[in-house]
């Protein structure tokens, strides 16, 4: 797919361009993010200092925030092209793993929107020679309650019976804590979202994800080094608005043509 048709396809989709979320509120989160609260940090850990200003140029500059900081109430947006270009980076990235027969950790803290976008580059990654972190054993959340969960290769937070939209970063923590205790070797690469990507890139491991203009988080940890690449999109419309967006991944990231014989039984 060429980066004309997918920009036509978030536009439309109001992934990018116009986008749902208001300015009131992706101004109120930066705010929210400062103060440390959580489900606004992310388990994002702050390596210099940042405040109001700093954090709203980054948007502007990273999500494409309108740029007028006069501007407070009505229709925000989102960058077409930044999501593009972070797009082919996280492609990128995804691909060299593949390849390699590396092993990925994919995760979301929403499960109503990013999980089928997840799911499916999940599933062509693995197709392809990537070692997909599997559950092997009840994984409980410490602190805030529940499990972890993984669904057809993605994992989620599970309490009482369903699977909640979550910014926390214990799910991710409880994870990767659950590696060490078994003496497994931690993913080589983390494609996730929200709390799962900001604990991930905290504990120091190669990390890519998505984020919304109103999660300023994972903008302020790409920056200071920590995540290798930030997609900015609307993370809740429909989930089939996304399939534009799938397709280019796996076209950017070599993942969607049939693999090769000997590449699908080393899958297995």
């Amino acid at each position: 797919m060429d980066r004309t048709t997918l920009a036509q396809a978030l536009e439309t989709g109001r992934i990018t361009g116009e986008v749902a979320t208001p300015r009131e509120n992706n101004l109120e989160h930066i705010r929210r993010f400062l103060a440390g609260e959580r489900q606004f940090d992310f388990g994002v850990e702050l390596t210099r200092e940042w405040d109001y200003d700093s954090v709203f140029a980054l948007m502007v500059d990273r999500a494409g925030l309108r740029p007028d900081p006069a501007f407070t109430s009505g229709v925000d947006t989102i960058s077409t092209k930044a999501c593009i270009d972070a797009l082919a980076r996280l492609a990128g990235a995804i691909g060299d793993v593949a390849r390699a027969g590396g092993t990925i950790l994919f995760a979301t803290g929403h499960p109503a929107g990013l999980l089928p976008v997840h799911m499916a580059i999940a599933e062509a990654a693995e197709a392809h020679g990537a070692r997909i972190v599997r559950q092997v054993g009840q994984v409980s959340v410490p602190g805030i309650g529940g499990d972890c969960r993984e669904l057809n290769r993605v994992w989620l937070w599970h309490l009482h019976g369903g699977t909640p939209h979550t910014h926390l970063a214990e799910p991710m923590h409880a994870l990767l804590d659950d590696f060490d205790r078994r003496g497994e070797p931690r993913p080589d690469l983390i494609v996730a979202d929200h709390g799962w990507a900001g604990a991930a890139s905290a504990r120091g491991l190669r990390t890519v994800g998505y984020a919304d203009c109103n999660d300023p988080a994972l903008f302020v940890a790409e920056d200071q080094g920590a995540i290798e690449t930030t997609v900015p999109l609307d993370d809740d419309v429909n989930p089939y608005l996304y399939g534009p967006l799938i397709e280019f991944v796996l076209e950017q990231a070599g993942l969607d043509s049939a693999p090769s014989r000997e590449t699908a039984a080393s899958a297995r």
